[in-house]
């Protein structure tokens, strides 16, 4: 597990999804549910997508926009307190989010 320092360093990259924006800004994540010959055949046996989509919220959608592989964690964090000022807790949302994305293989760092 990286210290906070190690983490603010980190440069968080999308993976290859097919995503979208939506007129209030909302990002939607096309994602797949198998990758496998396996699980995509199961889909098309059982005439079902094989893809699902993951919806962000605000906070979620502009972190996502922002993992282009060129920001740091810390210039995100800089550029969510300016775009939420209200919101408590960001560095820990922020942190706990892209961690999150991570664990699901939608972004690298």
């Amino acid at each position: 597990m990286p210290t906070v320092e190690e983490f603010l360093r980190y440069t968080p990259k999308r993976l290859e999804f097919k995503w979208s924006t939506d007129a209030d800004g909302l990002v939607t994540l096309t994602v797949p549910k198998f990758t496998g010959k396996v699980g995509k055949s199961f889909c098309k046996v059982l005439r079902r997508e094989n893809t699902f989509e993951a919806h962000l919220d605000k906070l979620g959608s502009a972190i996502w926009n922002h993992c282009d592989g060129t920001s740091l964690v810390k210039d995100i964090l800089v550029e969510m307190t300016k775009l939420f000022p209200d919101e408590k807790n960001i560095d820990q949302r922020l942190f706990l989010f892209l961690q999150q994305l991570q664990a699901l293989n939608y972004i690298t760092f």
